[in-house]
């Protein structure tokens, strides 16, 4: 079934996913989660309500119970998950796609994720069999419970003073906005008010179009940083004082100022295997072993919790934390961005230049092929470069990373979308262009199709 991913359920509301899929999926969840009780959170899309009352009206025709949150962020479920003892949890949401889309992110016992490889391929094939769903003679009940004052309260232990800041911050019309105010006070908020239609942009804060808007309120007011939320307030990407873009796994090192520097001694940082190769280099100070995985949250969160580490990123805009049930929270990394840059503002530093003491390295940003024969593309990639040298390292569990002394490729076929990515990053721009063009033409020998 399309609407069944990697990581999650989604898709076009009324084509991939529709009214019948989701009672399917709500009568038969309980049983692949082995509960009795299913906590339920919602974003404000124009299908969600629709969506919710499917889903729960098949949860409790098969018997099990829904603890209804109401209104929430994506994080606020895994919280919720995990603080309060639930061994099954759905936040509706579609994150950071198009309005007409929608879809379904579940968690277990601990706020674990709930991948294809973890049961959402047991579920699929429940819901696409010709099982009947037959209405159990006693069934569950739908219970609201209120969670957000704690949630607020959770989240403001992370919050520090940063009152010599000027901030700007994009909702995206998305969830952000349930606590943004609360967490973050004094800014110029923009996109702060829920709408489903997404009214100014898309909700996806990678996306070149969406920043527009936060990147000129940044340099018109002049701001020290700007805040771009997605959809559901699990991403967020930034925007320094200058109005550029920061690659969001240069936050990953950012963050190690709190983390390694502050609240622990040191330890194990997590990346995704797309991510700069600073990272490590800045968080050596701190005596910080930085390890890769897989990217999406179904891989990531399992292992930043089995290596029980720190916390950890993506290079779209995810941070994990151990002190958030090993879970990501776009509003907790915004907080500590800001208490971190206060202190740096105290001593004269600005945004722009942090980031640029922790990476003097040029990147192409991922790359996008739409094209069928991945796996042959990216195999002749590797071949290409392995031929002419050997690697300090080699990577092979998301597509193929090479490593050299000055510059490393990643590409690897997306979970979620029809393209080959390709990211590389070099000490020299020349480098970077002549490996980006020596890629391109590699990859362009097995698609028809334009780099799109």
């Amino acid at each position: 079934m399309k609407a069944f991913k990697a990581y999650d359920i989604r898709g076009e509301w009324g084509k991939d996913l529709n009214e019948s899929i989701a009672y399917r999926i709500g009568y038969f969840l309980p049983s692949i989660l082995n509960t009795n009780t299913i906590l339920v959170g919602r974003d404000m899309r124009l299908s969600s309500d629709t969506l919710f009352d499917c889903l729960t009206r098949g949860i409790t025709d098969s018997g099990a119970n829904v603890d209804d949150i109401g209104l929430s962020t994506t994080p606020m479920v895994y919280w919720s998950t995990a603080r309060y003892g639930y061994d099954g949890s759905v936040m509706i949401t579609a994150s950071h796609n198009p309005k007409n889309h929608n879809g379904l992110k579940i968690s277990k016992t601990n706020a674990l994720p709930v991948g294809y490889d973890t049961g959402l391929n047991r579920l699929e094939a429940l819901v696409d069999s010709d099982k009947p769903c037959i209405p159990a003679a006693n069934k569950g009940t739908i219970r609201h419970k209120e969670v957000k004052d704690d949630y607020l309260e959770f989240q403001r232990g992370f919050t520090g003073w940063h009152d010599n800041l000027n901030i700007a911050v994009d909702c995206s019309s998305g969830m952000s906005s349930l606590f943004v105010h609360q967490l973050i006070g004094k800014a110029h908020y923009i996109n702060d008010q829920l709408d489903g239609n997404f009214p100014s942009h898309e909700p996806n804060p990678l996306e070149a179009s969406s920043q527009e808007q936060i990147k000129a309120f940044v340099k018109k007011e002049q701001c020290d940083i700007g805040l771009l939320f997605d959809g559901d307030a699990d991403r967020i990407t930034f925007i320094d004082e200058l109005g550029n873009f920061i690659s969001p796994d240069l936050i990953i090192a950012f963050l190690g100022n709190f983390f390694l520097g502050q609240r622990y001694e040191s330890g194990i940082v997590l990346q995704d295997i797309r991510s700069s190769r600073a990272i490590q280099e800045y968080l050596n100070r701190y005596q910080a072993k930085v390890e890769t995985w897989r990217v999406g949250r179904a891989y990531a969160a399992l292992k930043l919790r089995e290596l029980d580490g720190c916390y950890g990123g993506e290079l779209a805009g995810h941070y994990y934390f151990r002190d958030f049930y090993y879970s990501d929270s776009a509003l907790l990394a915004a907080s500590i961005v800001l208490r971190l840059l206060a202190e740096f503002k105290r001593q004269g530093r600005s945004m722009s230049s942090i980031i640029h003491e922790i990476s003097a390295y040029h990147n192409s940003g991922e790359v996008n092929f739409k094209l069928d024969r991945k796996q042959e593309a990216m195999d002749a990639v590797r071949d290409h470069f392995m031929q002419q040298q050997k690697p300090e390292r080699f990577l092979d569990f998301d597509g193929y990373r090479l490593d050299y002394p000055d510059w490393w490729l990643n590409i690897r076929p997306s979970n979620t979308e029809p393209y080959l990515r390709f990211l590389a990053e070099a000490k020299s721009e020349e480098r970077l262009h002549n490996i980006v063009n020596e890629v391109t033409e590699i990859i362009h020998t097995f698609a028809d199709e334009n780099n799109e």
